[in-house]
């Protein structure tokens, strides 16, 4: 596409959401009327205010809950599926981090297609009756009866012209430094008869000021320690660490590459690089003779390339989400007939063919049956076999876990190729179903230096290209056959590559910290001029400032129909006086984007303006506005700037000005929570949702049965201190020993009955574990009357708790147990049940708040380590082991004083 046509674009130039634009979809006028607008203007005076936009209504949850894929609902945000690439020109760019990301396919998280049922009952009843702590002072507290979207207007409006301030005195700063620079220089030169440099500045003498933010080096500063692991501890997990882990660090020393700024953003990412290549999945292998799919009640014998494909469907009966799925069935079968035609077809017993042309009458029973009893059968593996087959697999792809990159040792993210199997995609994904075929020799690029000796492809195939792109961070690269997208092996998350990739990415966001009162002046004036493609383009840079928008990207006619800023539609966008818009539309990897927002009035006008007749269903709202001009315009106030950074400079500041305000005290419990409130109160600025999930209301369940389990074994041991003291009764008095409202007979047995039935399982499991390293080190195993014996442990618990029943008194335990020690541990497990109270008011405060989002992606991780080292929280508790790799810059680079 010509510059010309993405700065002046018509309907009939482009395509958008699938859909081919034609005349007849109606256009916005050209001019803006004064009958529409009567502020309208050529030179709009300066707005001077615009009213920030925030989120009144969070997302529809049953619905959304529908329309999320298989793997979307769990512990840790889902891994996004990249779509940038397409057929003719791949993409270098590299996905979003996520932990996700980290994790195999078979540990990812599953949804269930059912929808949630709400338990009205327990979501008003608190989880425990104490008053809990008030959460860490965040910022001016506004009257509780000011409804929460005027709070989150006033606080937004705090938030912005605090930065707006910032970015004048940043800029000022500059001018001043430099302004001083040029005498100096000058007269330095002067002095020694030299001719002066033509921009009056010595290279050798340039200070810190004048380097951009993307370029400085953070001073060092001696850390405040933060309390951490204790020595034990950490010796312990030292021993667990795999060879391959020390063997990367050993003899090596620590490259620290964030305060080298002469590793700049040159196009050259490497001089030397060497890798083995990457691992190919196992060969299929056929199933037994005696295990066959049926067709129309008849056993067929298919070719192996069609029984795998049989194998792909049958394996996954239990995931009812995607195989009763209309679009996943009728896209499998045309898969599955096409091969089962170019391989020869099917037959009977007899020989005889059978042709294939029903779904209803494919029977794939048998084979989840097999593929079930197989996936049992590893899973009772001894352990020692299970250990001995993990080290050989650890062992055949230890040649693929590192590269040497420029001399030094990295490792690799994901070196195995992408199996067969049926395609899922995300969201209502037209292609969900479809075969992801085999990846072969002939399909893979290489990437590796000219010096390095070529991997090795499989016997009797070759590589597609070897390459030798020193620009290009992949090691290998190849094209998947569904969408056409590149699929890249790249360096792991924790090696210098991807994280000086992050690191630039903050870098940008602070940059923009120069420029944002510009821009946002820019656009509130823009939001009034006369012409249509410039008033478009102003209320959308607001939306993507204000809502966390995404700009929106074209999509050709096979893609799935998702909608950003710039492809909005007539139907994406309702209209509620005096301010209220409703964006309802399947926004990144097909899923549902659900809001309800108050916008500034002039914003709403103008989308009653993009909306105004004779658009219908089907038409686009900025029709005169492309993604490619957006962000061609918008990095005219600064180099590289697009959509995405207004979400990390957003995320970031607002976290950075919350911590400013921040007077974190209390147990270390305490600090987290007030850590994730003010991710939270981020997450909702930013707009940063997500769909209440499917197991939420089950999870809250178990936390509240863990408390009241503590609070139980709480109440034993006062009964233990009676026994010992029957007259502390009248000191303590007799409501400190009553049982807790709630902790019935009925629950108590049933309780009992779990604990017993608990330990009894924890013994036997002791056994086998005991037996196995007997036969592993060559011992005879244990006889079963070793386990009736221990056993006897688990019949006396159950014998004590019907003697306690009976007795209505609890016997005090322990070796020379008295007050003081029952005290003592009745303090700890209150501490306990403080803690876990703390996590279950966590946990239902952030049900609908994507908070790893916000954490991983788009708050600067060095605001997490100030946080930390501020407040005295070990590290380990923001980061997991993935997560403290990936960001081990930050948290080497930054003191409890940094800024963002």
């Amino acid at each position: 596409m010509s510059s010309s046509e993405d700065d002046a674009p018509l309907f009939g130039k482009r395509r958008s959401n699938g859909h081919a634009t034609a005349a007849k979809h109606a256009l916005s006028d050209e001019l803006v009327s004064r009958s529409a607008d009567p502020s309208a203007s050529a030179t709009p005076r300066i707005n001077g205010y615009a009213k920030p936009g925030v989120s009144v209504h969070g997302p529809s949850d049953s619905a959304d809950v529908e329309m999320q894929d298989v793997d979307a609902i769990g512990a840790g945000p889902a891994k996004r599926k990249s779509r940038g690439s397409d057929a003719l020109r791949k993409s270098y760019a590299e996905p979003e981090s996520s932990e996700e990301e980290e994790k195999p396919l078979s540990k990812r998280r599953r949804t269930s297609g059912q929808r949630r049922i709400e338990d009205s009952e327990s979501d008003e009843a608190p989880l425990i009756s104490r008053t809990a702590k008030p959460a860490a002072k965040l910022a001016e507290e506004s009257d509780s009866d000011v409804p929460i979207g005027k709070k989150l207007q006033a606080e937004k409006t705090r938030i912005e012209e605090k930065a707006g301030k910032e970015a004048k005195a940043i800029r000022k700063q500059e001018t001043t430094a430099a302004a001083k620079k040029k005498p100096q220089a000058k007269a330095a030169s002067t002095a020694k008869g030299k001719k002066p440099l033509a921009n009056g500045i010595k290279k050798s003498e340039s200070s810190d000021d004048e380097i951009p933010l993307s370029r400085k080096v953070p001073a060092k500063k001696a850390a405040k320690p933060v309390k951490t692991e204790s020595a034990a501890a950490k010796k312990a997990k030292t021993k667990k660490e795999s060879t391959e882990e020390l063997e990367a660090e050993e003899a090596e020393e620590e490259y620290r590459w964030w305060e080298d700024p002469s590793k700049g953003d040159g196009t050259i990412k490497w001089t030397t690089l060497e890798h083995n290549g990457v691992v190919f999945p196992p060969p299929y292998e056929p199933l037994p003779k005696n295990v066959k799919m049926n067709y129309d009640g008849i056993p067929i014998t298919l070719a192996p390339e069609a029984e795998e494909v049989a194998g792909f469907f049958g394996s996954m009966l239990n995931s009812t989400h995607n195989v009763e799925n209309p679009t996943f069935q009728k896209n499998f079968f045309h898969d599955f007939s096409e091969i089962i035609t170019k391989t020869g077809g099917a037959k009977d017993s007899k020989g005889n063919k059978v042709a294939i042309k029903s779904f209803d009458k494919c029977d794939f029973k048998p084979i989840f049956e097999y593929y079930e009893m197989k996936r049992l059968e590893k899973k009772n593996l001894p352990a020692a076999e299970k250990k001995a087959l993990k080290a050989e697999k650890d062992a055949q792809e230890a040649p693929y876990l590192y590269c040497m990159w420029d001399g030094r040792k990295q490792k690799v993210g994901n070196f195995r190729v992408e199996p067969p199997a049926l395609f899922r995609g995300r969201g209502e994904h037209p292609k969900t179903g479809k075969v992801k075929t085999r990846v072969m020799p002939e399909q893979i690029t290489i990437n590796i230096g000219k010096d390095a000796k070529v991997p090795t492809p499989p016997a009797g195939h070759k590589w597609k290209e070897v390459k030798h792109d020193q620009e290009g961070t992949w090691l290998a690269m190849w094209q998947e056959n569904i969408n056409g997208n590149y699929k890249y092996v790249m360096l792991a998350a924790n090696s210098d590559i991807k994280g000086q990739s992050d690191y630039k990415k903050f870098e940008k966001a602070r940059e923009l910290k120069k420029h944002i009162d510009r821009i946002r002046k820019d656009y509130k004036k823009g939001l009034k001029q006369e012409l249509m493609s410039e008033r478009q383009k102003a209320t959308a840079v607001y939306l993507i400032d204000q809502f966390a928008l995404r700009a929106g990207n074209e999509k050709g006619e096979d893609e799935a129909d998702t909608v950003g800023c710039c492809s909005l539609k007539f139907e994406n966008v309702t209209l509620k006086p005096p301010n209220t818009v409703i964006f309802d539309f399947l926004g990144k990897d097909s899923i549902r984007f659900y809001d309800e927002v108050e916008v500034d009035p002039q914003v709403f006008k103008n989308l009653k303006i993009f909306k105004k007749a004779p658009k219908k269903e089907g038409d686009e709202i900025f029709d005169r506005l492309t993604t490619s001009a957006l962000n061609k315009h918008l990095s005219n106030y600064m180099p590289g700037l697009t959509a995405k950074v207004f979400r990390t400079y957003n995320a970031s500041y607002t976290m950075s000005t919350l911590l400013k305000d921040m007077k974190s005290t209390g147990t270390v419990a305490e600090k987290i929570k007030d850590y994730n409130d003010a991710n939270r109160r981020v997450a909702i600025l930013c707009n940063h949702k997500r769909t209440v999930g499917a197991g939420h209301a089950t999870q809250m369940e178990k936390l509240a049965d863990r408390i009241k389990a503590l609070r139980y074994q709480e109440w034993r041991l006062k009964q233990m201190m009676l026994d010992l003291d029957p007259k502390i009764k009248k000191k303590k008095g007799a409501a400190f020993f009553e049982l807790e409202e709630g902790m019935d007979q009925e629950w108590i047995k049933n309780h009992q009955a779990f604990l017993v039935e608990e330990q009894r399982q924890k013994i036997m499991k002791k056994f086998e574990k005991d037996n196995e390293k007997r036969v592993a080190e060559g011992e005879k195993e244990m006889k079963a009357k070793e386990l009736e014996e221990r056993l006897e442990a688990a019949k006396e618990l159950e014998a004590k708790f019907k003697r306690e029943n009976k007795t209505k008194k609890v016997e005090a335990e322990g070796k020379g147990v008295t007050i003081e020690k029952l005290e003592n541990n009745l303090s700890k497990l209150e501490q306990r049940i403080q803690n876990m109270a703390f996590q279950a008011e966590d946990k239902e405060n952030n049900k609908e708040v994507a908070l790893g989002t916000s954490k991983i992606n788009y708050i600067d991780p060095r605001l997490t380590v100030v946080f930390s080292k501020k407040f005295n929280v070990p590290i380990e508790k923001f980061f997991s082991k993935t997560l403290r790799e990936k960001f081990d810059w930050a948290i080497k680079s930054v003191d409890e004083d940094w800024e963002f």
